[in-house]
């Protein structure tokens, strides 16, 4: 109940009307009490809230920044993803949890959220330095009706919603310079760093998948990063010199996500993606080394095909698909191999 009266707080606060404390007892089938204690608790998460006699609740201002269930449900706008949420101020793995909601028969679209992991992990089982307070955190869990070597195609839908997402919450006077950009397959960079990681694991059984979980860790406030990670990673605070609401932000990547994953569902490819996906393919044109376990090779990377494998034509002008192994793009990250 508390996520949707903070969303109809809003809603009046756009009109600069109050909300009636009758006509919440009314609608969510509530005693006067159950209502002020759902605004004593938004006042104690930082919520400015103005109680007027017989006029009713006021929203007047909104904390900078708090993450919680709360403020994510409130900026949804999804029917499965998120449609159940789980928020911890701290978890060992959002991954893990969402996994284990899989495994005791969570609905699909189930989101794990956390202001700080304690093992957190990426892709080849490296660490996921999760500090609290700064930055999001989040897995989706998906049931989806598809074969198992389709689940690595999801990293690209959901690379495309956080910048879709980014996109919607970067200021509009922002330099392109600071526009998220996708280096394949599975990070966001802004300005030739690092702001955001993804790490999607299935389970199937028999050919048949029975949950893939996506997990979502973005940089968001300014922080100082590992000294490994010193100009390789960046924040949005410090790209664009604004303040972003992490509650918002999980909440536009669900928005962004979910249609995207249904269309996903119908046509089974991502013939639809590729374009929109080109333009934001940081490797694009670019000079690529292919770490692949059989001999590594360089070549120029020419965007995706419809499974999501990276095209990577080669000095003889033939084009090899990679469906997997890492990847490495000449001045990213500092790489100059």
């Amino acid at each position: 109940m508390k996520s949707e009266i903070l969303q109809l707080l809003r809603e009046a606060a756009r009109s600069g009307s109050f909300l009636s404390g009758q006509e919440l007892c009314t609608r969510f089938s509530v005693s006067r009490t159950a209502v002020w204690k759902a605004m004593e608790q938004l006042k104690a998460e930082g919520y400015e809230i103005e109680a007027v006699r017989n006029r009713g609740y006021r929203l007047k201002a909104e904390p900078e920044d708090v993450y919680s269930a709360a403020g994510i449900r409130s900026l949804l706008e999804t029917q499965t993803i998120a449609g159940s949420l789980q928020f911890a101020a701290q978890i060992g793995s959002t991954n893990e949890a969402a996994a284990q909601a899989a495994r005791e028969g969570a609905p699909e679209g189930y989101l794990v959220a956390a202001d700080r992991q304690t093992a957190g992990r990426g892709r080849r089982g490296r660490t996921w330095i999760s500090p609290a307070g700064c930055n999001v955190y989040f897995s989706v869990m998906l049931r989806p009706q598809i074969r198992p070597d389709r689940a690595p195609m999801m990293t690209l839908l959901m690379a495309q919603a956080v910048c879709e997402a980014m996109e919607e919450l970067c200021p509009a006077s922002a330099p392109e310079s600071v526009r998220p950009l996708i280096k394949w397959p599975n990070d966001i960079v802004i300005d030739g760093r690092k702001v955001c990681g993804m790490l999607t694991e299935m389970s199937a059984e028999m050919g048949d998948v029975r949950y893939v979980v996506i997990g979502v860790g973005i940089n968001v406030k300014r922080q100082e990063f590992a000294p490994e990670l010193e100009g390789h990673a960046v924040s949005l605070e410090e790209a664009w010199g604004i303040g972003v609401s992490r509650s918002a932000l999980t909440a536009a990547v669900c928005n962004r996500f979910e249609p995207l994953y249904q269309r996903f569902l119908r046509e089974q490819d991502l013939g639809f993606l590729r374009r929109p996906y080109l333009k934001r393919l940081v490797n694009a044109g670019r000079q690529v080394r292919v770490l692949d376990p059989a001999g590594e090779y360089d070549g120029i990377a020419r965007g995706i095909n419809e499974t999501g494998e990276l095209l990577v034509e080669l000095p003889d002008g033939t084009v090899r698909e990679v469906y997997a192994g890492e990847v490495s793009v000449r001045g990213i990250y500092g790489y100059t191999e």
